[in-house]
């Protein structure tokens, strides 16, 4: 701890500018000979304002109130110093009225933390990611308002209280038909996205104690379900009058037969389809998720569908290998059927 620095606080006046009867009160904070001022915003009569003792002279209940205001003031600042001392932080006049303004680290709420992360993130995690951490940004901001009757709140106010309010409105959340939105997994993973969050005030020392601390993000484990050679059979021979279904069902038998994820398929070009010595085409490309390279036969189903659309890469001079939709309308399409 610092003892070796020379620290003070005082009161003083200025004339007001409005009215020269009134006297402006100031607060002066002065370590080891540097000081700044802050604006008390509190008026007093010239003829009541003590130069000696720094405090408004007489006993009326109005007097007593403003006294009582600076003295409140003065274990504020004192308060404030003691702080920095106690967090090992750098102790000067500046930093002193930063921390009773409230606008160091030390006051940095949930939603500028939120704000700070998504901006510096934007340009490392991928774009399906993000749009994850902004849903997570979208229920804690219904949960601010419509649970705490606020529209932030300042990080240091967090706890494991907020964690455990938090994941019960995320549990008891319903759409606007009243249907339960989340399962136990999805409101672990906003959760997940959140402790991410909270870690990195961590690391920025916004934020000293973890309020997931003694929190533990409980996932229910699921078998993952496969599609038999039957199932995948029926799939192929199955028909849609409409283009855009049949077309679905193309790209996610293709998937299967190649084993990779729908941004991996939506990203493949034509370019990334090698022909080997053997004269069998291969395909060359990264996980979009891992960044991992990985080089994948092309079974002769897969090839089927790929030669299947080749013209409409043609016709619109385009270098995607195949027409894909959404991913969201996919997967609807495919549950449908």
């Amino acid at each position: 701890m610092q003892t070796n620095s020379t620290f003070s606080i005082i009161f003083f006046t200025r004339k007001s500018r409005g009215n020269t009867d009134k006297l402006s009160i100031y607060a002066r904070v002065t370590v080891n000979g540097k000081r700044s001022e802050i604006s008390l915003k509190r008026c007093v009569n010239v003829l009541e304002w003590n130069s000696f003792k720094n405090r408004d002279r007489g006993g009326s209940s109005k007097i007593q109130i403003l006294n009582r205001y600076l003295d409140y003031v003065y274990g504020k600042l004192l308060d404030c110093h003691k702080q920095l001392l106690e967090e090992f932080k750098v102790v000067s006049s500046h930093s002193i009225k930063a921390r009773y303004l409230g606008e160091d680290d030390h006051q940095k709420t949930l939603k500028e933390l939120i704000v700070y992360h998504n901006t510096n993130m934007d340009s490392v995690l991928k774009p399906g990611t993000m749009k994850n951490y902004y849903t997570t940004e979208k229920y804690l901001n219904r949960f601010l308002f419509e649970k705490l009757k606020t529209n932030d709140i300042y990080l240091k106010q967090l706890n494991y209280r907020f964690i455990t309010d938090f994941e019960y409105y995320l549990r008891n959340y319903r759409n606007a038909k009243k249907q339960l939105m989340l399962t136990n997994n999805g409101v672990m993973k906003h959760l997940e996205r959140l402790k991410k969050i909270i870690n990195l005030s961590i690391k920025l020392e916004w934020i000293i104690k973890n309020p997931f601390q003694k929190f533990q993000l409980k996932f229910d484990k699921y078998d993952r379900q496969y599609l038999t050679e039957r199932e995948l059979g029926l799939l192929e021979n199955t028909y849609f009058k409409q283009e855009r279904l049949e077309r679905v069902k193309d790209i996610f038998i293709f998937s299967c037969y190649t084993g990779l994820s729908y941004i991996d398929v939506k990203e493949l070009t034509i370019h990334q389809i090698v022909k080997r010595m053997d004269n069998k085409y291969w395909i060359h490309t990264k996980r979009e998720k891992t960044n991992e390279v990985v080089k994948i036969p092309i079974l002769p189903k897969a090839l089927e569908i790929i030669e299947k659309y080749k013209y409409m890469s043609e016709l619109s001079n385009e270098t995607k290998l195949l027409p894909l939709c959404s991913n969201r309308n996919s997967i609807k399409i495919i549950g449908a059927y």
